[in-house]
């Protein structure tokens, strides 16, 4: 019985090892209403802007605009639906790329109290070359 104890112990652990997250870094941001974040994405020789903020919070969905590489976008996030989060690619796929690394954005809170919402950013790059840096205002 302790055998089997055991084996099954290794195995959950060597599991999670084999299929950890690829996240690199991760960030939590509060922004008040129309409050924009910055963050500039460096890699190899380039720097491209990364900016977003909310607008507008009805109903519990949160409307966001964003912009990466002159791509301007918006999204409509929940707290507990399906749309929680939304991704931006950093890099085009290429040779040397089968997965691109990416940013995801969560909408994670919204506090009532100060009316402000809660975001969590991810950044997922297998070969670690992205370097984020959040910009003051």
């Amino acid at each position: 019985m302790k055998i089997f104890l055991r084996l099954f112990l290794f195995l959950a652990f060597s599991f999670s090892f084999i299929f950890a997250s690829d996240v690199t870094e991760t960030k939590e941001i509060l922004l008040k209403k129309d409050e924009q974040k910055k963050i500039l994405v460096k890699y190899a020789n380039k720097e491209k802007l990364f900016q977003f903020r909310w607008t507008l919070y009805k109903n519990g969905g949160l409307v966001v605009f964003r912009s990466y590489d002159k791509i301007v976008a918006q999204s409509m996030l929940y707290l507990r639906h399906e749309n929680q989060s939304f991704r931006v690619e950093l890099k085009t796929k290429g040779a040397t790329f089968h997965n691109a690394p990416y940013i995801l954005v969560k909408f994670k809170e919204f506090k009532e109290d100060s009316k402000q919402a809660l975001f969590e950013i991810f950044l997922f790059d297998e070969k670690e070359q992205i370097y984020l840096e959040e910009l003051k205002k």
